[in-house]
């Protein structure tokens, strides 16, 4: 979310603000009026059908007194607060609440003309100039023996009417700034809640776009965006560790195999230009070929790994005797424990125990586990190799009584090209890469490889196999 589009939005926000204030004072205003306006002519047009019907209908037909409607109406106008006048068709003023009877003095309303309603029933103007200002009139006919015999007009002040609608307009223009402060109140907690964090997670892409994949940055909310920064902060971590982790391997690489390839220029110079003696030669030779050796060891495990850790590796999985796999494999080991003194005790369970895994991978992780045991065994010392069973499970054991692994390094033995500093003076020719082809191997078999080591006292590596369903057959 661009800042832009932001300032956009709160234009637009203010915009619908000032229009929404002034809609409401151009078209309410006058739609509140003719509200108030039908709503009062509704009522006085009641009340003067019901003056026509009874007191001037009387007035009419002698049945009282045009002083005692008078005094009826006099009363009814102050009630309505309102002016009661009884009018002739030809526009005599028989009677009129606002000014006391007099019969001598004939008073004529100019140009009156009861159909000047045009349909409705009532107006608002001067009356026929009657008054100074506007006012509401109403018209109700008086009838007898089917004629008009006059009219009650009701007039009631405009003045009044228009107080009544600018207290409506007043609560009106009250609750709309209310609205748009709550609103505004709105805004500031999507900018807090939402636009804040939003643009806390677009910095941060560009940031990691750019290659910066340590920058972090902390979104404070138990909700989906929060949840989303810290994905993105994992996801960036994950990227970041697994950038390192390549400049490692690729330095760690390099240096590995910068080392022999140097030893064997130097010393195949050094026979060629006659610094070496040709009686020399084939000491100097041999040390080429060890050099030679390391290499290829270093390029078939890095060929190993890639392997392992293709997406969708398939293991040749078979029902297999793994006690005589470690059999077959601690015998490869005959002379080497030969030249250190170094026993290998196996104490497995039964005469046969079959599992189901890749015998070839399963074999490989046996020699690279007993070929550390033995290189980190000191002189005249014994390797222990025991299988148990548990449940459908069988573990297998590889114990030494050498150098051991320091506690903080046991959580790095599993990293590509990794030595402790206890290993580094006797593991001359390790490449590091060992116990990480283990880790990869066992991961493949979806099982689990732990270890238990103290310095100075050893190292036992312990993994699982699922045992084959010919041995549960057999059970």
């Amino acid at each position: 979310m661009k800042k832009t589009l932001y300032l956009k939005f709160i234009l637009a926000y203010f915009i619908f603000g000032v229009f929404g204030f002034i809609i409401v004072i151009t078209f309410v205003p006058n739609m509140t009026k003719e509200h108030l306006i039908r709503e009062k002519a509704e009522s006085l047009y009641s009340e003067a059908t019901l003056i026509a019907g009874t007191y001037a209908g009387g007035l009419y037909t002698s049945e009282t007194t045009l002083e005692t409607v008078k005094m009826q109406l006099d009363s009814l106008a102050v009630y309505l607060n309102s002016e009661i006048r009884i009018i002739n068709p030809s526009g005599r003023l028989v009677l009129d609440t606002n000014s006391p009877l007099d019969v001598e003095n004939v008073v004529v309303i100019e140009n009156f003309d009861s159909t000047v309603t045009s349909g409705s029933y009532y107006i608002v103007g001067d009356f026929f100039g009657n008054f100074d200002s506007d006012v509401l009139t109403v018209f109700a006919p008086i009838t007898s023996n089917y004629k008009v015999k006059g009219y009650v007009v009701i007039h009631t002040d405009m003045n009044d009417i228009q107080k009544s609608c600018n207290s409506l307009l007043n609560i009106s223009y009250i609750t709309l700034a209310i609205l748009f402060l709550l609103s505004l109140i709105i805004l500031i907690f999507f900018t807090e809640i939402v636009y804040i964090p939003l643009r806390k997670i677009t910095h941060a892409t560009e940031q990691y776009a750019a290659g910066n994949m340590h920058y972090e940055f902390q979104v404070d909310s138990e909700d989906e965006i929060g949840y989303l920064a810290s994905c993105l902060n994992y996801m960036a971590s994950e990227i970041a560790r697994s950038e390192d982790d390549q400049k490692k391997f690729v330095a760690n690489v390099s240096h590995d195999f910068r080392s022999p390839l140097t030893s064997i220029r130097g010393y195949l110079e050094a026979m060629l230009d006659g610094t070496i003696p040709p009686e020399m030669h084939e000491k100097y030779i041999t040390i080429v070929l060890n050099e030679t050796e390391r290499l290829t060891k270093l390029t078939n495990s890095l060929l190993t790994l890639n392997n392992l850790n293709t997406k969708g590796m398939l293991l040749d999985k078979t029902d297999f005797d793994i006690n005589q796999v470690i059999r077959n494999t601690a015998s490869t080991f005959e002379g080497t424990c030969h030249n250190k003194s170094i026993a290998i005790e196996m104490i497995l369970t039964g005469n046969e125990m079959y599992v189901h895994a890749d015998m070839g991978k399963i074999q490989q992780v046996l020699y690279n586990l007993m070929d550390n045991a033995i290189k980190f065994s000191h002189h005249d010392s014994v390797i222990h190799i025991e299988t148990s069973e548990k449940k459908n499970k069988l573990f297998v054991s590889v114990k030494d009584t050498g150098i051991g692994i320091p506690k903080e390094d046991l959580k790095l033995i599993w990293d590509r090209f990794y030595k402790s500093d206890l290993s580094r003076g006797k593991d001359k020719k390790g490449t590091g890469l060992g116990l990480s082809i283990v880790k990869e191997i066992i991961n493949a078999h979806d099982e689990h490889i732990n270890v238990i080591s103290t310095p100075g006292v050893g190292s036992e590596f312990i993994f699982s196999l699922p045992k084959s369903h010919q041995e549960d057959e057999e059970d």
